[in-house]
């Protein structure tokens, strides 16, 4: 073969034929890597606020160079995550795809990704879901994806369906499963996983009939307990509408731009406190966003149709940090602040029995502070007890779910961030200096222990994709075994044993709007 035809040669295999059309990827360290393909058509104009529609195909081959612009969000989101390489435009709804050199000797399992960021910011071209350690470290094909967030993606609005976020990664689903083939994936090895967020979203997706049969097994880093009633959501979404000074329709919405109209939801987030009365729990989070409950879409809360059976045949991988709520003490000013009665409010509002369970959690902590109490409880209510009782779900239909816990400190801001909320996250992907892992790792470089516990994550997620065991025994309900991952990971019983027991009972369902 001659020079010129061996470049002809390895410039053939950078391009792929998809069912709309031929792209363009490049090769990068050993990977081909295909940034920015539609999988569905810019929901702008007449598709504003409608479920994604399939992508019109197109002629000649597409250069898949770039990542897709980010779907409309709040303001905060360039200063969080760092874009780069992004173009402006409507075409948000797009894949990225990582996959080794091709060989003939098998299709590789697929990883697909969903970020997380309070369904309201999130793009997946953010430098700290970099998916190239993944996909060469577990010779597998990963698939990052765009869905519309905030108003777009998840108001509850009139002459529009609910979630149209999560039908978003439906559609990205479905385009992995028609094309991954071409990319060297095997459609029959699919694995969802994701974190925050993302992991609601992979919950939800075990709930939904429209997501079944579409992946093999799913992950979910982190699982947040915020499922909205219709009428929450809705009332939620009447406020974002007066906001911006119209009503909560489809057709009125989609006479603001989808990028200033951003600025409505941005604004209630803010003062979300003031509507504690109507909203409950739901009200100190400022994040007016969430999957709905809306009995078609997303039919039941995932927690009871997982434990109904919706997924038994989903293999199922869950698991949350042990100090998840400390993030937002320390990003909002917080940290060794907390008084009595900001502890007392928490544990009221947030653990199950009201007054009772505020007693409960002093018993069950009585040598903690105020301050780990108020840290203690929203890191249960938020992410570790929805998590936890997800596996729990799952093996009461008679499936099977592996649990981890992450206990390993953050290092950097003195280390005061302990085994905080998305430190799994670089650790993961081994982005130590993108998005979080700036703030989770400033000023302490990266210590060999992270570099190790990022392999082990790594190891243990891919090979959970590819055989279903991430080396660990599954879950169940006397031994309760989890993998603790620290600096010199073990399996035992699941450390927070006073919190699940505290929780022991209590049923996760959608926030109510109260009356």
């Amino acid at each position: 073969m001659t020079t010129t035809e061996a470049r002809d040669s390895a410039a053939e295999k950078l391009v792929v034929r998809t069912a709309a059309g031929a792209v363009r990827g490049r090769r990068e360290d050993g990977l081909t890597v295909f940034r920015g393909i539609p999988f569905a058509e810019p929901p702008v104009g007449e598709a504003r606020f409608g479920a994604p529609r399939p992508v019109r195909a197109w002629e000649g081959t597409r250069e898949a160079y770039t990542f897709g612009p980010p779907p409309p969000q709040e303001s905060a989101f360039m200063g969080r995550t760092g874009v780069l390489d992004v173009p402006e435009g409507d075409d948000w709804l797009t894949v990225n795809v990582w996959t080794p050199e091709a060989d003939s000797a098998s299709l590789r399992p697929v990883m697909v990704w969903i970020y997380g960021g309070a369904y309201k910011l999130g793009h997946s071209g953010s430098p700290g879901y970099d998916a190239q350690r993944m996909a060469r470290d577990g010779d597998l094909v990963v698939v990052t994806l765009n869905y519309r967030v905030g108003i777009e993606g998840f108001a509850r609005i009139d002459g529009a369906p609910a979630n149209r976020g999560l039908l978003d990664q439906v559609a990205a689903l479905e385009w992995v499963r028609d094309n991954i083939i071409a990319f060297g994936g095997d459609p029959g090895q699919v694995t969802v996983f994701g974190e925050s967020a993302g992991a609601g979203s992979v919950a939800s997706l075990l709930a939904m009939p429209s997501a079944r049969g579409l992946f093999r097994r799913a992950i979910a880093q982190s699982v947040p307990g915020t499922y909205f009633s219709d009428e929450l959501a809705r009332d939620i979404a009447r406020a974002i509408a007066s906001q911006a000074g119209l009503s909560p329709t489809a057709a009125d919405l989609a006479t603001v731009d989808p990028r200033r109209l951003t600025a409505a939801g941005e604004a209630v987030g803010a003062k979300m406190r003031a509507y504690a009365d109507r909203w409950g729990q739901v009200a100190p989070t400022a994040t007016p966003f969430s999957p709905v409950v809306d009995g078609e879409v997303l039919p039941a809360p995932p927690w009871l149709a997982v434990a109904a059976g919706a997924a038994r045949d989903v293999e199922l991988l869950v698991g949350h940090n042990r100090d998840e709520f400390r993030l937002f003490l320390v990003m909002g000013g917080q940290l060794g602040k907390i008084g009595e009665e900001q502890a007392a409010w928490a544990l009221r509002t947030f653990a199950p029995g009201g007054a009772e369970g505020e007693l409960s959690y002093r018993a069950a902590f009585p040598e903690a502070t105020p301050g780990e109490l108020f840290e203690r409880v929203q890191t249960d209510w938020l992410f570790g007890m929805p998590t936890l009782r997800l596996a729990e779900a799952q093996i009461a239909a008679g499936g099977r779910a592996h649990v981890y816990e992450l206990t390993w400190p953050a290092p950097g801001s003195g280390g005061v961030l302990g085994a905080c909320h998305a430190l799994d996250v670089p650790l993961l992907f081994g982005t130590f200096e993108a998005d979080l892992g700036l703030l989770l790792f400033a000023g302490s470089g990266v210590p060999a222990e992270a570099e190790e516990l990022s392999a082990r994550f790594r190891a243990s997620w891919t090979a959970f994709a590819r055989t279903g065991e991430p080396g660990w025994p599954a879950y169940g309900n006397e031994e309760r075994l989890v993998q603790v991952l620290d600096a010199k990971p073990e399996v035992r019983p699941y450390p927070e044993e006073a919190s699940r027991r505290l929780w022991e009972g209590y049923e996760f369902g959608e926030l109510p709007l109260l009356k």
